[in-house]
């Protein structure tokens, strides 16, 4: 069986050392960047390795350019693939300390490349150690493999698309921040607080439940019917502060039947970045 939305901790526990399998700890907290690898090295899932939403799922900064977390170099980023023992033939399963904010970037990533054969884990990192699953401590690598990436440009939207639809009655343009941020209220990580004229307020939090677990499908079908009604998931665009979150909306969709929605990688803190661009704040 191939796992292409999520995993629960039982299936991957049965799983777990099975060849051709990778697991990824993508735990990483934006105000200490060092925090997630320490936490990977004290404890993580048996056979785990690490990826740093910096160092490996992002490309460099260019101040007044991109934004936060710009998308990596394709090849950088398929040797680090090739590095974790990752090829064409490969389950891997992503998970993060809970929700999948941000394992949801690696699954994001590897579908962009085009492969699908990856999954986050429902739950993440906070459900597994209490369940009893194996665990380890220190750094762990598995044998190379050849990533050979298959690039789907289609899933990306950049800021002049963006500014080409935000309007556009035909597309739904979707903030995945949370609610008070869209208002401009509490910004403690952007410069500019507000969010894109024509975008709709979509959390990303409001995907999952209050065990950090999504919710069940036909709860999150509701959901985007009610946000997106009829418009099809390739006139649906997500973005959030760094194009990192956005991811999740994304998966949530995939995982609901909903199709692959577009992603804005930029998100706010690239569109930010053109004084030229309106900013909204109702």
């Amino acid at each position: 069986m191939t796992y292409t939305t999520l995993i629960s901790a039982e299936e991957l526990a049965e799983q777990l050392f099975e060849p051709g399998w990778v697991v990824v700890d993508c735990r990483f907290v934006l105000t200490d960047v060092d925090r997630g690898r320490q936490d990977y090295q004290a404890s993580h899932i048996a056979g785990a390795v690490y990826a740093h939403l910096d160092e490996d799922l992002s490309g460099p900064i260019i101040p007044g350019q991109t934004g936060r977390h710009p998308l990596p170099d394709i090849d950088k980023l398929a040797r680090a693939l090739s590095g974790w023992g990752i090829d064409q033939k490969t389950q891997v399963v992503a998970y993060d300390g809970g929700g999948g904010g941000i394992a949801a970037r690696l699954w994001w990533l590897l579908r962009w490349l085009g492969h699908n054969a990856v999954a986050v884990l429902d739950g993440g990192w906070a459900n597994w150690p209490q369940s009893g699953y194996p665990v380890r401590s220190g750094i762990e690598a598995n044998t190379a493999k050849t990533f050979t990436p298959r690039p789907r440009p289609e899933l990306i939207f950049d800021a002049e698309a963006v500014e080409k639809i935000r309007t556009d009655p035909a597309y739904r343009l979707g903030d995945a921040r949370g609610a008070d941020r869209f208002r401009g209220e509490n910004e403690t990580l952007d410069p500019v607080a507000g969010h894109i004229p024509g975008a709709i307020s979509l959390p990303f939090a409001a995907n999952l439940g209050p065990d950090q677990r999504f919710l069940p499908v036909e709860k999150l079908k509701e959901r985007f019917q009610a946000a997106l009604e009829e418009t099809p998931a390739e006139h649906t665009v997500f973005y959030c502060g760094s194009g990192v979150t956005a991811a999740h909306n994304v998966l949530a969709m995939v995982h609901a039947g909903r199709g692959e929605a577009r992603l804005y990688p930029g998100s706010w803190s690239e569109w930010i970045t053109e004084k030229k661009r309106p900013v909204g704040k109702d």
